[in-house]
């Protein structure tokens, strides 16, 4: 019988596939298949080397407490081992983590304290400095401290860098990386180079980032910059990152990683996660620019399922400002579901209480516009709800007929926004309409990202 009896076992050997359908220049370009490890990412290689290396040196006492600071898939590869060999983990993340990985995260059972991620190294909040606090307050706790670990970088010089170094025949002209904790791209970078010198280390890098520059110019200068793409980018040099390994960066905006990462999906079929296309879009990027044939490998670090609410929502990437969508001067440009779009979230007048609730926690609304046919006939938000159900809490059943606002507040999208602002006063939300056609609804946090992106 040919099965793995643990499924720590099945941690790496990931299968190598060749993109074949995107431009890659005189390059052959090929990708890593980190999504194929059981906890989803290329982590999984670190959590378990890093979790092992404190068994064996003492570190991590049998039914201890690890604690780590991570972008999510660190730890979601050291909650998968902890869950296995029985520790307690205690996780420090920043807010700008997907909902999916959090999830999955509290799913395996780690403790998740989630810290602004607006701050910098240094701040009492900012997610390494937190998880030092929670390591000094808690006896006998593990740090994994993966931008420090050596057994970070050493999983990928023992395991990622061997495996693509024997798919690839030896083959290898490029390796492109991105940079989190340094691990995968000075591990892999190491063997790689240890068998054959004449390969290009190249890192992507988002932009906001400090590493690709100082690939560049020798110098580590962060001026504030912020990125959307999860798990790559920083604003130190790790102590794991050896920069005398990189010999070329290549810098990536959100916009070109997000369209990317979609690309992939598209046109290869891989569902893949944000890092990924920054990695894939600065390796096409570095493809094109080459004059002579080579063979680069990248990563498809994680998989897409993390990512699903932001990277392949057009809502979220609309309010990003990472996807274009026609503009038109007037109030349909603050709409984000719009109605000529299909996008409009809505319950009928015969649906009950319960269903508009649901929908409501479903979709992340307030508010929903009760229609009827083609017509907007009210409106019913959660005080409405609450009111009826504090009262009766037979009432789920009832129609929304029963218990919607049907005193609309419409607004022409002609209107300017001092209007939107007298109903918002008024606690009210915006009917928008073209004449007798129902454009969508406007909320306060509508309003709000469309004054945001107007001025970044």
């Amino acid at each position: 019988m040919d099965a793995a009896n643990s499924i720590l076992s099945m941690i790496g050997n990931t299968p190598l596939l060749e993109l074949t359908k995107m431009d890659t220049g005189p390059c052959r370009l090929f990708v890593k298949m980190e999504n194929q490890n059981p906890a989803g990412s290329i982590k999984d290689r670190i959590g378990l080397s890093i979790i092992e290396a404190a068994e064996r040196d003492g570190r991590l006492k049998p039914g201890g407490t690890i604690v780590e600071a991570t972008a999510g898939n660190t730890g979601l590869g050291l909650a998968l081992v902890a869950a296995q060999k029985g520790y307690r983990l205690v996780l420090v993340i920043p807010d700008k983590m997907s909902a999916e990985k959090i999830r999955h995260l509290r799913a395996l059972g780690a403790e998740v304290r989630l810290t602004r991620s607006d701050v910098p190294k240094g701040h009492p909040e900012y997610y390494q400095d937190m998880a030092a606090k929670i390591v000094a307050e808690t006896s006998g706790a593990f740090w994994a401290s993966q931008f420090d670990n050596p057994a970070n970088p050493e999983a990928h010089e023992t395991t990622t860098g061997p495996e693509i170094w024997q798919q690839m025949n030896g083959q290898v002209d490029a390796l492109v990386a991105g940079v989190g904790s340094g691990g995968t791209i000075t591990g892999t970078g190491r063997y790689l180079k240890a068998m054959n010198p004449n390969v290009k280390v190249v890192v992507a890098d988002p932009v906001g980032s400090v590493v690709a520059p100082a690939v560049e110019t020798g110098e580590v200068k962060y001026d504030g910059g912020s990125w959307l793409v999860e798990g790559i980018g920083e604003d130190f040099i790790p102590d794991n990152l050896d920069l005398a390994l990189i010999d070329d960066g290549v810098v990536v905006s959100d916009r070109e990683a997000f369209q990317t990462v979609n690309e992939l999906l598209r046109v290869e079929g891989i569902l893949a996660g944000s890092s990924a296309g920054t990695l894939v879009a600065g390796a096409l990027a570095w493809c094109r620019r080459q004059s002579t044939p080579k063979n680069v490998v990248t990563f498809i670090c994680d998989t897409g399922n993390k990512y699903l609410s932001k990277a392949f929502e057009d809502g979220w990437l609309q309010e990003q400002g990472l996807i274009d969508r026609p503009r038109h001067g007037d109030l349909r440009d603050l709409v984000m579901n719009r109605a000529d779009a299909g996008r409009v979230i809505f319950v009928g007048p015969g649906d009950t209480l319960n269903t508009a609730y649901n929908r409501m926690r479903a979709n992340e609304v307030s508010q929903l516009p009760v229609i009827d046919g083609t017509r907007v006939v009210g409106v019913l938000d959660e005080e409405d709800i609450l009111a009826a159900a504090y009262a009766d809490t037979d009432v789920f059943g009832h129609a929304v007929a029963k218990h919607m606002t049907d005193s609309l507040d419409v607004i022409d999208i002609r209107s300017d926004t001092a209007q939107l602002m007298a109903l918002f006063a008024a606690n009210k939300v915006a009917i928008v309409m073209d004449g007798a056609q129902f454009v969508g609804m406007i909320t306060r946090i509508d309003l709000i990202n469309h004054l945001r992106q107007s001025v970044s």
